[in-house]
Protein backbone atom coordinates (compact mmCIF):
# COMPACT_ATOMS: atom_id res chain seq x y z
CA UNK A 1 0.00 0.00 0.00
CA UNK A 2 1.15 3.58 -0.95
CA UNK A 3 1.40 6.47 1.91
CA UNK A 4 -1.25 8.03 -0.33
CA UNK A 5 -4.07 5.15 -0.18
CA UNK A 6 -3.34 3.99 3.69
CA UNK A 7 -6.77 4.69 5.83
CA UNK A 8 -7.28 8.04 6.68
CA UNK A 9 -9.49 9.80 9.85
CA UNK A 10 -12.32 11.12 7.92
CA UNK A 11 -14.52 13.58 9.77
CA UNK A 12 -18.35 12.73 10.32
CA UNK A 13 -19.50 15.96 10.80
CA UNK A 14 -18.36 17.06 6.85
CA UNK A 15 -21.12 15.72 4.73
CA UNK A 16 -18.90 16.79 1.50
CA UNK A 17 -18.18 14.33 -0.84
CA UNK A 18 -14.53 12.37 -2.24
CA UNK A 19 -15.45 11.24 -5.51
CA UNK A 20 -13.16 8.49 -6.36
CA UNK A 21 -12.45 7.78 -10.01
CA UNK A 22 -10.55 4.52 -11.04
CA UNK A 23 -9.09 4.48 -14.52
CA UNK A 24 -6.96 2.40 -17.48
CA UNK A 25 -5.93 4.31 -20.24
CA UNK A 26 -9.14 7.01 -20.48
CA UNK A 27 -6.77 9.44 -22.37
CA UNK A 28 -8.80 11.98 -24.03
CA UNK A 29 -11.73 10.82 -21.66
CA UNK A 30 -10.33 11.96 -18.26
CA UNK A 31 -9.36 15.05 -19.24
CA UNK A 32 -12.41 16.34 -20.02
CA UNK A 33 -14.40 14.38 -17.20
CA UNK A 34 -12.63 16.24 -14.73
CA UNK A 35 -13.27 19.29 -16.32
CA UNK A 36 -17.02 18.29 -16.12
CA UNK A 37 -16.84 17.39 -12.43
CA UNK A 38 -15.50 20.83 -10.86
CA UNK A 39 -17.45 22.92 -13.41
CA UNK A 40 -20.80 20.91 -12.38
CA UNK A 41 -20.55 19.69 -8.55
CA UNK A 42 -20.47 22.76 -6.08
CA UNK A 43 -17.70 23.16 -3.75
CA UNK A 44 -20.57 22.87 -0.59
CA UNK A 45 -20.70 19.49 -1.69
CA UNK A 46 -17.82 18.08 -3.46
CA UNK A 47 -15.10 17.93 -1.29
CA UNK A 48 -12.42 16.31 -3.19
CA UNK A 49 -11.78 14.42 -6.34
CA UNK A 50 -9.05 11.05 -6.10
CA UNK A 51 -8.09 9.39 -9.10
CA UNK A 52 -6.47 6.24 -8.95
CA UNK A 53 -4.90 5.08 -11.77
CA UNK A 54 -4.82 1.62 -12.55
CA UNK A 55 -1.37 1.23 -14.63
CA UNK A 56 -2.44 3.08 -17.72
CA UNK A 57 0.24 2.80 -20.79
CA UNK A 58 -1.55 5.73 -22.25
CA UNK A 59 -1.68 9.53 -21.56
CA UNK A 60 -4.27 9.23 -19.06
CA UNK A 61 -1.77 10.47 -16.08
CA UNK A 62 -0.63 13.44 -17.86
CA UNK A 63 -4.26 14.68 -18.00
CA UNK A 64 -4.90 14.39 -14.78
CA UNK A 65 -1.65 16.07 -13.79
CA UNK A 66 -2.23 18.76 -16.09
CA UNK A 67 -5.74 19.65 -14.07
CA UNK A 68 -3.96 19.27 -10.62
CA UNK A 69 -5.47 21.44 -7.90
CA UNK A 70 -5.57 21.33 -3.87
CA UNK A 71 -8.81 19.20 -4.42
CA UNK A 72 -7.83 16.90 -7.21
CA UNK A 73 -5.40 14.04 -6.09
CA UNK A 74 -3.52 11.22 -8.17
CA UNK A 75 -3.01 7.86 -6.41
CA UNK A 76 -1.16 5.54 -9.26
CA UNK A 77 -0.95 1.85 -9.31
CA UNK A 78 2.16 0.71 -10.29
CA UNK A 79 1.03 -2.20 -12.68
CA UNK A 80 -2.87 -2.75 -13.08
CA UNK A 81 -4.47 -4.57 -10.48
CA UNK A 82 -8.05 -4.21 -11.21
CA UNK A 83 -10.97 -1.59 -10.39
CA UNK A 84 -12.18 -2.99 -7.59
CA UNK A 85 -8.37 -2.82 -6.32
CA UNK A 86 -8.51 0.82 -7.78
CA UNK A 87 -11.69 2.07 -5.94
CA UNK A 88 -10.62 0.36 -2.55
CA UNK A 89 -7.12 2.62 -3.10
CA UNK A 90 -9.18 5.65 -3.90
CA UNK A 91 -11.73 5.24 -0.42
CA UNK A 92 -8.72 4.24 1.79
CA UNK A 93 -7.28 7.73 0.74
CA UNK A 94 -10.09 9.82 1.63
CA UNK A 95 -10.54 12.71 3.74
CA UNK A 96 -14.47 12.84 4.03
CA UNK A 97 -17.23 10.43 5.60
CA UNK A 98 -19.04 9.67 2.15
CA UNK A 99 -17.78 8.54 -0.96
CA UNK A 100 -19.35 8.63 -4.42
CA UNK A 101 -17.92 6.69 -7.11
CA UNK A 102 -17.56 7.83 -11.02
CA UNK A 103 -16.20 5.74 -13.79
CA UNK A 104 -13.67 7.58 -15.64
CA UNK A 105 -14.64 6.83 -19.22
CA UNK A 106 -17.27 9.55 -19.44
CA UNK A 107 -20.31 7.96 -20.05
CA UNK A 108 -21.44 8.55 -16.56
CA UNK A 109 -22.73 12.61 -16.24
CA UNK A 110 -20.88 14.11 -13.10
CA UNK A 111 -24.45 16.09 -12.68
CA UNK A 112 -26.02 12.86 -11.68
CA UNK A 113 -24.16 12.83 -8.69
CA UNK A 114 -26.23 15.71 -6.83
CA UNK A 115 -29.51 13.94 -6.57
CA UNK A 116 -27.55 10.72 -5.67
CA UNK A 117 -26.12 12.81 -2.88
CA UNK A 118 -29.05 14.23 -1.99
CA UNK A 119 -31.24 10.92 -1.52
CA UNK A 120 -28.23 9.78 0.56
CA UNK A 121 -28.83 10.53 4.35
CA UNK A 122 -27.45 10.15 7.77
CA UNK A 123 -31.08 8.63 8.41
CA UNK A 124 -32.17 7.40 4.89
CA UNK A 125 -30.77 4.71 3.02
CA UNK A 126 -26.82 4.22 3.66
CA UNK A 127 -26.18 3.17 -0.38
CA UNK A 128 -27.66 4.94 -3.26
CA UNK A 129 -26.95 4.39 -6.69
CA UNK A 130 -27.72 4.92 -10.40
CA UNK A 131 -29.43 3.05 -12.85
CA UNK A 132 -29.24 3.86 -16.32
CA UNK A 133 -32.37 4.06 -18.24
CA UNK A 134 -31.16 5.04 -21.76
CA UNK A 135 -28.17 2.93 -22.21
CA UNK A 136 -25.49 3.72 -25.25
CA UNK A 137 -23.36 0.64 -25.42
CA UNK A 138 -23.29 -1.79 -27.99
CA UNK A 139 -26.71 -3.80 -27.87
CA UNK A 140 -24.68 -7.08 -27.05
CA UNK A 141 -22.88 -5.57 -24.05
CA UNK A 142 -26.71 -4.29 -23.34
CA UNK A 143 -27.74 -7.83 -23.67
CA UNK A 144 -25.10 -9.30 -21.52
CA UNK A 145 -25.61 -6.88 -19.12
CA UNK A 146 -29.54 -7.43 -18.49
CA UNK A 147 -28.98 -11.15 -18.25
CA UNK A 148 -26.37 -10.93 -15.54
CA UNK A 149 -27.94 -7.97 -14.05
CA UNK A 150 -31.42 -10.50 -13.99
CA UNK A 151 -28.66 -14.37 -12.72
CA UNK A 152 -27.22 -11.55 -10.19
CA UNK A 153 -31.25 -10.27 -8.36
CA UNK A 154 -32.24 -13.54 -8.57
CA UNK A 155 -29.19 -15.69 -6.71
CA UNK A 156 -28.58 -12.63 -4.64
CA UNK A 157 -31.85 -10.57 -3.82
CA UNK A 158 -30.28 -7.74 -3.76
CA UNK A 159 -32.58 -5.56 -5.46
CA UNK A 160 -30.59 -3.68 -7.34
CA UNK A 161 -31.38 -3.33 -11.40
CA UNK A 162 -27.90 -2.12 -12.46
CA UNK A 163 -25.03 -2.75 -10.12
CA UNK A 164 -22.61 -1.91 -13.25
CA UNK A 165 -23.41 1.47 -13.41
CA UNK A 166 -20.31 3.42 -11.40
CA UNK A 167 -22.86 6.33 -10.30
CA UNK A 168 -22.86 4.99 -6.25
CA UNK A 169 -22.33 7.04 -3.11
CA UNK A 170 -22.34 5.51 0.52
CA UNK A 171 -20.26 5.90 3.93
CA UNK A 172 -16.74 5.29 3.63
CA UNK A 173 -16.68 3.09 6.88
CA UNK A 174 -19.60 0.98 5.60
CA UNK A 175 -17.41 0.29 2.68
CA UNK A 176 -14.13 -0.41 4.52
CA UNK A 177 -15.93 -2.95 6.76
CA UNK A 178 -16.57 -5.05 4.05
CA UNK A 179 -14.90 -8.21 2.63
CA UNK A 180 -12.47 -7.52 0.14
CA UNK A 181 -11.74 -9.30 -3.61
CA UNK A 182 -11.07 -8.89 -6.47
CA UNK A 183 -14.48 -7.65 -8.51
CA UNK A 184 -16.11 -6.27 -5.54
CA UNK A 185 -17.17 -3.41 -7.05
CA UNK A 186 -20.02 -5.43 -8.98
CA UNK A 187 -21.38 -6.69 -5.97
CA UNK A 188 -21.42 -3.85 -3.56
CA UNK A 189 -24.88 -3.63 -3.52
CA UNK A 190 -25.42 -7.26 -2.05
CA UNK A 191 -22.57 -6.96 0.40
CA UNK A 192 -23.63 -3.69 1.76
CA UNK A 193 -27.30 -5.21 2.18
CA UNK A 194 -26.10 -8.24 3.36
CA UNK A 195 -24.25 -6.20 5.91
CA UNK A 196 -27.92 -4.45 7.33
CA UNK A 197 -27.71 -1.55 4.72
CA UNK A 198 -30.56 -0.03 2.98
CA UNK A 199 -30.57 1.04 -0.77
CA UNK A 200 -32.39 2.80 -3.31
CA UNK A 201 -31.57 2.95 -6.87
CA UNK A 202 -31.82 6.12 -8.94
CA UNK A 203 -32.48 7.03 -12.82
CA UNK A 204 -29.55 8.38 -14.31
CA UNK A 205 -27.99 9.54 -17.90
CA UNK A 206 -25.84 6.98 -20.41
CA UNK A 207 -23.19 9.05 -22.70
CA UNK A 208 -21.45 7.23 -25.23
CA UNK A 209 -17.78 6.82 -25.14
CA UNK A 210 -15.98 9.42 -26.87
CA UNK A 211 -12.18 8.06 -27.09
CA UNK A 212 -10.94 4.43 -26.65
CA UNK A 213 -12.42 1.08 -26.13
CA UNK A 214 -14.03 -0.58 -22.66
CA UNK A 215 -11.31 -2.50 -20.64
CA UNK A 216 -14.15 -5.56 -20.16
CA UNK A 217 -14.98 -7.68 -22.78
CA UNK A 218 -18.44 -9.89 -22.93
CA UNK A 219 -16.76 -13.48 -22.36
CA UNK A 220 -14.00 -12.39 -20.18
CA UNK A 221 -16.42 -10.81 -17.48
CA UNK A 222 -19.03 -13.60 -18.12
CA UNK A 223 -16.34 -16.39 -16.95
CA UNK A 224 -15.06 -14.30 -14.03
CA UNK A 225 -18.61 -13.35 -12.86
CA UNK A 226 -20.33 -16.49 -12.72
CA UNK A 227 -17.31 -17.54 -10.43
CA UNK A 228 -17.45 -14.30 -8.28
CA UNK A 229 -21.47 -14.62 -8.03
CA UNK A 230 -21.09 -18.31 -6.64
CA UNK A 231 -18.40 -17.56 -4.61
CA UNK A 232 -20.36 -13.74 -3.15
CA UNK A 233 -24.09 -16.21 -2.54
CA UNK A 234 -21.82 -18.09 -0.50
CA UNK A 235 -20.25 -15.25 1.96
CA UNK A 236 -23.52 -13.62 1.77
CA UNK A 237 -25.10 -16.91 3.37
CA UNK A 238 -22.70 -16.63 5.93
CA UNK A 239 -22.97 -13.17 6.98
CA UNK A 240 -25.34 -11.79 10.37
CA UNK A 241 -25.47 -8.16 10.46
CA UNK A 242 -24.89 -7.60 14.33
CA UNK A 243 -25.66 -4.50 15.84
CA UNK A 244 -24.04 -3.87 19.01
CA UNK A 245 -22.46 -1.07 21.34
CA UNK A 246 -20.12 -0.57 24.80
CA UNK A 247 -21.14 -0.05 27.73
CA UNK A 248 -19.99 2.66 29.71
CA UNK A 249 -18.50 3.04 33.22
CA UNK A 250 -21.22 4.52 35.62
Amino acid sequence: MTEASRPQTADPTDTRLSLVIPVRNEAGNIGPLLDEVFSTLPPALLGEVIVVDDGSSDATVPEVQARMSPRLRLIRHVTSAGQSRAIRSGVQAARFARIATLDGDGQNPPADLIALAAAQTASGPQLVGGHRVARRDRWAKRIASRLANGLRRMLLRDACPDTGCGLKVFPRDLYLDLPFFHGQHRYLPALMRAAGATAVYLPVGDRARRHGRSNYDNLRRGLQGAVDLIAVAWLIRRTRPVKAHEEALP
